[in-house]
């Protein structure tokens, strides 16, 4: 154990920060808000990683446009999978996930605890990152086996703490306590909480409906007095970038850049900068 632990240091020695992205609930967009968090870094100039230790709903390769895709092993360990960036874009950005390791997505992980933490160990031990400014993971929903694995397993590598995703109706935020409980239970430092699936952006008119309600986010922030950073609507145009139904070719980069989600998201994520730590590698 303590072998592994120090292999898992070394791995992750060149990473600057270590940011998790976490929910009591499923279906709140979680993964969509790491892949969010994931691409305004980059086009902001930074080098991100994701690792995407889902590992029953691994949905990170799909969002990326990655599917299909293959790990590859090196002398360092597993290297992850690039996202193409265009030329005037100067950050960099690469995905580490189960899914590159099925045969195709319909396919069911049904494992045990065990198992889980073993291939967990695996993702924070034995991947080749190199240098990067962030790196981003994105965990199941809920305080399962797999949340406790990857407490353990960064416990000495000071990660700088997590984002908590909601979306806005008592079902969702009463979940999400629980998580926020986990966090402070396992003294995991919590940078913020986002509403995801605040309002409903006309893809015609540009208006935004408030159809699942809002404010519980805010509300829940205030009463547990964490940074509250923002919330995100829903937006069809980002769905469609997600499935591959719009970009014509270009780059995923350059086609979210131009959504009017891109410019919300920033300002949420400069709010996230702001509650960060100091830098792992001083």
């Amino acid at each position: 154990m303590a072998e592994s632990s120090q292999h898992g240091l070394e791995t992750l020695s060149r990473i600057r920060h270590i940011f998790l992205i976490l929910s009591g609930k499923g279906g709140v967009g979680k993964s969509s808000v790491a892949t969010q968090t994931a691409l305004t870094l980059c086009l902001l100039g930074y080098k991100v990683g994701v690792l995407d230790i889902d590992l029953t709903g691994p949905s990170l390769p799909r969002m990326f446009g990655l599917e299909g895709e293959n790990i590859l092993q090196s002398s360092e360990g597993w290297t992850p999978v690039p996202i193409p960036t265009p030329d005037n874009v100067r950050g960099s950005l690469k995905v580490i996930s189960l899914g590159f390791l099925l045969d195709d997505r319909g396919n069911s992980v049904v494992w045990r605890g065990p198992k889980k933490a073993s291939m967990i160990k695996q993702f924070v031990s034995n991947v080749a990152w190199g240098e990067l400014d962030y790196l981003l993971i994105d965990t199941p929903p809920g305080t399962s086996d797999e949340h406790i694995s990857i407490a353990e397993q960064l416990r000495w590598s000071k990660p700088d703490g997590a984002v908590i995703v909601t979306t806005p109706q008592r079902v969702a935020t009463a979940d999400v306590k629980k998580e926020i409980n986990f966090c402070r239970k396992v003294e995991l430092n919590i940078l913020g909480l986002v509403e995801n699936m605040s309002g409903f952006i006309c893809p015609y008119c540009a208006e935004c409906t408030n159809i699942f309600s809002s404010g519980g986010g805010k509300c829940l922030a205030k009463s547990y007095s964490i940074p509250y950073l923002g919330s995100i609507p829903i937006d069809p145009k980002f769905v469609e970038l997600i499935e591959g139904q719009s970009t014509s070719g270009e780059f995923l980069l350059d086609s979210y850049h131009k959504l009017a989600l891109f410019s919300v998201f920033e300002k949420i994520l400069l709010k996230l900068l702001d509650n960060q730590g100091p830098s792992r590698c001083q």
